[in-house]
């Protein structure tokens, strides 16, 4: 089992550069966890895509449908004490926090490609390629 950040399932549906390194990623590992505030970002993320005309409705809503059957079992709570305290330590937005305690929750890494959560937390964090590594 890995945690992963909302951009990771992301590349996973929607075409990015990122895409087939996901893919291979899902296949390296295909217990993926996240807390369940990755639904409304990845929401978000489909928002913007029909908004720029890339996806139309029907298919954002397959996708995230998808999505969720992916994630099924595996989106977990965490609690505010535990995404504060984090927060509190690092220049990281709770959004982000809420990843990292959970990766912290469940004793395992979190997979992104994010920058600052890499620095931040180097400790509970790998980039994508080098989990494939």
């Amino acid at each position: 089992m890995i945690v992963v950040d909302t951009n990771i399932i992301s590349y996973l549906f929607l075409p990015t550069v990122y895409s087939e390194k996901s893919s291979r990623l899902y296949l390296q590992d295909a217990e993926w966890a996240a807390p369940s505030l990755w639904r409304s970002e990845f929401r978000n993320e489909l928002a913007l895509y029909i908004r720029q005309q890339i996806l139309s409705l029907s298919e954002a809503l397959a996708i995230q449908e998808e999505a969720e059957a992916l994630m099924v079992d595996h989106e977990f709570s965490v609690t505010s004490v535990q995404v504060l305290m984090l927060t509190n330590n690092s220049n990281c937005s709770a959004y982000d926090c809420e990843f990292v305690a959970l990766a912290k929750q469940l004793s395992v890494k979190l997979v992104t490609e994010d920058k600052k959560i890499l620095r931040e937390f180097p400790e509970v964090t790998v980039l994508l390629d080098d989990f494939l590594n």
